[in-house]
């Protein structure tokens, strides 16, 4: 069974991450609305979750619900994503605000790659 493309790079986008979470979590520390206790847990659970989302992908019998699993995960980082372009634009640096603003329309089409994978768009069925 094939992976959908845009599937793919969820797939991508959640190892780097997920890896980059585990090992420099203090790149995200400042994405951490103040009223969430724990803020380093978070990271690191969130991290995990991406690899954990990011291998269940990758294997076609875990597929549909790492689907699911990654679409809730996007949409449950949405807020920080929100967090980080208003940040940006207060900061002012023209290229923090290129990458901060860039990424809140990439959610939709990896969201829609995760719930293509759920779905089983783009695998071949049996007639």
């Amino acid at each position: 069974m094939s992976l959908p493309i845009d599937a793919k790079l969820v797939l991508g986008a959640f190892t780097v991450s997920g890896i980059v979470h585990l090992v420099k979590p203090e790149v995200f520390e400042p994405l951490m609305p103040r009223q969430l206790p724990a803020h380093r847990e978070i990271i690191l659970a969130s991290g995990v979750a991406e690899l954990a989302c990011a291998a269940g992908l990758a294997i076609p019998a875990t597929r549909r619900w790492a689907g699911y699993a990654s679409a809730a995960l996007l949409v449950g980082v949405f807020p920080g994503n929100l967090k980080m372009a208003a940040d940006a634009r207060r900061r002012g640096k023209p290229g923090v605000q290129a990458v901060a603003f860039g990424r809140l329309p990439l959610q939709l089409p990896l969201i829609r790659g995760a719930l293509r994978a759920a779905r089983g768009s783009g695998q071949r069925r049996l007639a």
